[in-house]
């Protein structure tokens, strides 16, 4: 067996997996001088160390591409979406995660300016919650500043 073909066995056989690295095979790839300025231009935005790395990506692509009517399109999309839905989730949480602390800041400056100009006793306070929380509840979340100064005023 020639040494082209021994490694093009072990290449078929070995797993693509991260905890596996398989052999690379290589062979000579004719390209237009344009494609070749497009790849050094793109290649490191693509988070590619090599240009050899985004011609694999490039390739893997185009064949799901390719496939995508066929049963092996499974093992070409499923890590496709599984990465982009993790990066979506990732991105919400944080958007979510720094509007949440805002907001946090935001009520607590709110309740320590009302505590220190109010004196309201245990009664007061307890009914005031009671009834701010039936009205959340009422209103879905959705507070209107207006509405709470003409109920307060009533």
């Amino acid at each position: 067996m020639s040494k082209v073909k021994k490694m093009t066995a072990k290449a078929d056989s070995a797993k693509d997996e991260a905890a596996v690295i398989a052999p690379k095979i290589k062979f000579t790839i004719y390209i237009y001088p344009e494609t070749m300025k497009t790849i050094d231009c793109l290649y490191k935005s693509d988070n590619c160390s090599t240009k050899t790395e985004f011609i694999e990506k490039a390739i893997r692509f185009y064949c799901g591409y390719l496939l995508q009517n066929k049963p092996e399109l499974i093992d070409y999309l499923a890590p496709q979406i599984g990465t982009i839905t993790d990066g979506i989730v990732k991105g919400s949480e944080q958007r979510l995660a720094r509007a949440i602390f805002k907001l946090a800041v935001e009520v607590g400056v709110q309740t320590h300016l009302l505590a220190a100009i109010n004196d309201l006793d245990d009664t007061a306070l307890f009914k005031l919650r009671s009834n701010v929380t039936d009205e959340v509840r009422r209103i879905n979340g959705i507070i209107n500043f207006e509405s709470a100064v003409r109920e307060q005023r009533s």
